[in-house]
């Protein structure tokens, strides 16, 4: 999670206190991702040695404000795509990669298993998207993240939450039918089944009877 950018595009809107920008990071983030105090203060105190924001003492209080080497660095965040490098360390895919090493049985048996997992976690995001498209609906176009903003907010992460279940769904398909193909086992006619994962139907066929 990019609390350090997440924090520069906060002061990059104005000055601010730390408790506010914990407040305003967890409302941007749609209430997803909860970030305690003591983590924004670690963060801004690194940001303050790395000369990206500075801190100002009133009555107490520190306020804090991003400078322009912080917005030079900001703007180079934004700027950032997807680069042809290693894929990062993703634990079902991990897993996955053990598992067959164990057999085709073991292999198989873990589909099934995240399979069913990740339907049922999947139906509850699709439940909970829609409550979160309804929060952004009834905001009317409102960009304040009191309101409408952070229903927006939530509506967006719970997209991404529902599209990300449903391309482990398919990849997880995508890795039984490699199984099976590859003759690490023979399928059978009680392995043959078709799965629907948010409109989109994947079949694993097996051996076909005979007619």
């Amino acid at each position: 999670m990019a609390v350090r950018e997440g924090l520069l595009a906060l002061l990059r809107e104005g000055p601010r206190y730390g408790y506010q920008l914990k407040t305003e990071f967890e409302a941007a983030t749609g209430g997803v991702w909860t970030i305690n105090v003591g983590q924004v203060y670690t963060t801004l105190e690194r940001l303050g040695r790395d000369g990206l924001v500075t801190l100002d003492e009133r009555d107490e209080q520190k306020l804090y404000s991003i400078t322009l080497a912080g917005v030079d660095e900001l703007g180079a965040w934004w700027e950032a795509v997807p680069t042809e490098e290693p894929p990062p360390r993703d634990e079902l895919m991990l897993k996955m990669l053990m598992a067959i090493e164990l057999g085709p049985d073991h292999g198989l048996g873990v589909i099934t298993k995240h399979r069913t997992a990740l339907t049922s976690l999947l139906q509850r995001r699709r439940r909970a998207a829609t409550g979160a498209a309804s929060a952004a609906s009834n905001g009317n176009g409102s960009s304040n993240r009191n309101g409408s903003g952070a229903g927006l907010a939530a509506a967006l992460v719970a997209d991404a939450l529902i599209v990300r279940a449903e391309a482990d769904l398919r990849w997880l398909d995508l890795c039984e039918a490699r199984l099976l193909a590859a003759g690490k086992r023979p399928a059978t006619n009680s392995e043959t089944h078709s799965n629907t994962h948010s409109g989109i139907r994947t079949a694993t066929t097996g051996q076909k009877a005979a007619t």
